[in-house]
């Protein structure tokens, strides 16, 4: 049976403290939610008596139906001169009533002497007796967080120890060993471990560490070799400065490289979904080689690289996307060759493995994105060059022409700022012109160009645009530089993207915004022939 390590999920409390942080309180409810699905032993909710959300989350949480996670209150020791009965927030966080309460205290003799300005002997006395009116009130358990244990240890190894014994004297069930500032090396977080279990036989260990060293996950990795069972972090690694470790990879490196139990099996699947449903939650887009859950974890660019997926994944694959809910994906751009083009279309274009269509498509790939074109993430784009060397392109309309008017508020007072669209199209030789007001040009487009083709493609109200943005290829030209123009739709459960170059911002997102009616179109007759094939 594997050793079961604990996980502490602070994403709710340390994580809002990240630059551009910010959750609702149903923002907080639903992401403790997502957590008990994963199976998180702790949940932190937040620190009661420091603002009203977090006090309404604790009253809140009550409600949620959670089959495996513990809520957990956060606060700080009590404060000097006053008894821990008396304190405010140690009196907040018992009316909290979480499962569990952790609270923090001082462990490095710089902070005691100069952010507290208290003597040593005072700032033990606090530790303890916060932790011993906590337990004995509520009688739940107390974490202890040894804040800026590490630092504290470098500087008077003799006293860091004595606070860690004063939480353990009061009844702390686990102490947690905090890198506050984020800066301590692996080698010396394994010494400062190895010296605390050898004082202290027996205590149960946890691990809170930042990254401002870019070795977050080292440490903590490090950390359970040397014998901690509980491993504090956040979903991506949100948090003040660099922020906290991410547990996003601290899951699956335990529980795949180093063979320990941290979520009930078969959870692990779900870590993509969680981490991209938390960067929703924060209107924050994660970054695209965030180790095992990003977008491009598993993405191969490269023809040599992607060829040699083909015949055995662990060639360039670490582990097997699918473990941890990710999946392959091969990128089609000018370093690509015929190896991509097989390895993404084989399903779809089987025909390519004989058709000598695959130097073609190539060379125009080259070419295109030599010209400012990036094909990486506009599958819809790159779909249709391919159908036009295969003939598979089935052109379904064709445009004419469009216009756009932007009347002046001076002159329409009323007009709240819309822009007038007009376009003309080609639907089986019949003209069709249709104009249409949209908060601004492309969406005043979008919108004439779906009146143009709806009544003979009634599919197209299942076009959604999602995503929009604008990349200026040839700075150097100033106004007269190029501009690449990449849309993301959703499709019938398909989010696909397309993309458009001129010099012309509005010419680039015109063309990108046929190729998307265009892709989607084809791809509607295609599953409709698909349909009428299996019945027959």
């Amino acid at each position: 049976m594997r050793k079961k390590i604990e996980i502490y999920d602070t994403t709710l409390r340390d994580g809002t403290q990240g630059e551009g942080v910010n959750m609702s309180l149903a923002d907080k409810l639903d992401i403790a939610q997502a957590l008990d699905a994963m199976g998180i032993d702790f949940i932190e909710g937040g620190w009661p008596g420091s603002n009203p959300k977090d006090i309404e989350f604790f009253e809140r949480s009550k409600d949620l139906d959670l089959k495996t996670s513990k809520i957990t209150a956060f606060g700080s020791t009590h404060r000097a001169g006053v008894k821990p009965e008396d304190d405010f927030f140690l009196t907040k966080l018992i009316e909290a009533n979480a499962d569990i309460i952790t609270i923090f205290g001082k462990t490095w003799d710089l902070h005691v002497e100069q952010a507290l300005r208290i003597s040593p002997d005072t700032n033990l006395d606090m530790i303890h007796g916060s932790v011993a009116h906590l337990l004995k009130t509520t009688g739940k358990p107390v974490f202890y967080d040894a804040e800026h244990f590490f630092d504290g240890f470098k500087s008077d190894p003799g006293y860091a120890l004595a606070t860690i014994l004063a939480a353990v004297d009061g009844g702390a069930s686990r102490v947690i060993l905090c890198d506050t500032n984020g800066g301590v090396m692996p080698h010396e977080l394994a010494h400062a471990i190895r010296e605390v279990r050898k004082e202290i036989p027996g205590l149960k260990l946890g691990i809170h560490v930042h990254n401002d060293g870019g070795v977050g996950v080292a440490n903590t990795l490090r950390a359970i070799e040397e014998g901690v069972i509980q491993v504090h972090g956040t979903i991506n690694g949100i948090g003040e400065r660099c922020g906290n470790v991410d547990l996003t990879s601290v899951l699956p490196n335990l529980e795949l490289k180093m063979g320990y139990q941290c979520v009930p099996e078969g959870n692990l699947k779900e870590l993509t979904k969680l981490s991209r449903r938390v960067w929703e939650y924060l209107g924050m887009t994660g970054p695209l080689g965030q180790p095992f859950v990003g977008p491009a974890a598993f993405a191969h660019k490269g023809g040599i690289h992607v060829s040699a997926v083909q015949r055995n994944p662990s060639t360039y694959e670490h582990i097997e996307p699918e473990l941890v809910g990710n999946s392959r994906k091969i990128l089609i751009s000018e370093l690509a060759g015929g190896s991509n083009l097989r390895a993404k279309l084989s399903n779809r274009y089987p025909e390519l493995e004989e058709s000598s269509a695959a130097k073609n498509i190539l060379e125009e790939i080259q070419d295109r994105e030599h010209a400012g074109y990036s094909f990486e993430n506009a599958d819809g784009s790159f779909d249709l060059v391919v159908r036009r060397h295969i003939g598979k392109f089935n052109k379904l309309f064709e445009t004419l022409y469009y216009r756009i008017y932007s009347p002046s508020n001076e002159e329409h007072s009323d007009t709240d700022g819309l822009i007038e669209a007009s376009v003309k199209v080609l639907v089986d030789g019949v003209e069709i012109l249709h104009a249409a007001e949209g908060h601004g040009p492309v969406d005043a487009l979008n919108k004439a160009l779906r009146k143009a083709l709806i009544a003979s493609f009634p599919v197209v109200n299942e076009l959604h645009l999602t995503d929009y943005g604008v990349k200026v290829i040839n700075s150097t030209e100033e106004t007269a530089a190029k501009v690449r123009v990449y849309i993301e739709h959703s499709f019938q459960g398909e989010i696909f993207g397309t993309v458009g170059v001129n010099v012309d911002v509005i010419k680039a997102s015109w063309n990108a915004l046929v190729e998307a009616y265009h892709y989607a179109l084809l791809q509607d007759q295609d599953f409709k022939a698909d349909l009428t094939e299996a019945g027959s």
